[in-house]
């Protein structure tokens, strides 16, 4: 498995998929919708996004 949907983590996360769809536009991750696949290391830099601004 190459990674996650944004679908995927949005749930992992508990927030909305449109909020993971916003941060990646703020961390100029490419993903278009929430069935897009985000790679681990990408996940990762979603994930501290939330560690740090939460």
């Amino acid at each position: 498995m190459k990674g996650l949907r944004v679908l995927e983590l949005s749930e992992a996360l508990n927030v909305d998929s449109i909020d993971i769809l916003a941060v990646c536009t703020i961390l100029k991750i490419k993903a278009t919708s929430r069935l897009s696949i985000l790679s681990f290391e990408e996940c990762k830099k979603i994930t501290d996004y939330y560690e740090i601004n939460n």
